[in-house]
């Protein structure tokens, strides 16, 4: 199974930009669909965007045009960019894997959009 871990969260102002990775242990990253949710207080964890195997790539319709999800399989490595932030986004970002009906999430990295 493979362990995930995210950084790259924090504070940032509206407008601002942030980039979260999400390193992954393991040797089959690259067979790994990819996905980064997100989880406000009070609300239920939403998918945000996914990247499967063949780097197909899917997202939510309320980040579309803001957020990029991208892969680097040589670093074993998922990565989402957040642009153009609004305060709605603030939320504990997750990374999860699937593979073969095996999956894992990561621990989660708080992103606080405020002024």
């Amino acid at each position: 199974q493979v362990q995930l871990v995210e950084s790259g969260g924090g504070l940032v102002q509206p407008g601002g930009s942030l980039r979260l990775s999400c390193a992954a242990s393991g040797s089959i990253f690259s067979n790994y669909a990819m996905a980064w949710y997100r989880q406000a207080p009070g609300k239920q964890r939403e998918l945000v965007a996914s990247i499967n195997s063949y780097f197909s790539i899917n997202y939510a319709d309320s980040v579309k045009g803001r957020f990029t999800i991208s892969r680097d399989n040589a670093e074993k490595t998922v990565y989402l960019q957040l642009s153009s932030l609004k305060p709605e986004d603030t939320a504990v970002y997750y990374c999860h894997a699937v593979y073969r009906g095996s999956s894992s999430w990561g621990q989660g990295t708080q992103v606080t959009v405020s002024s």
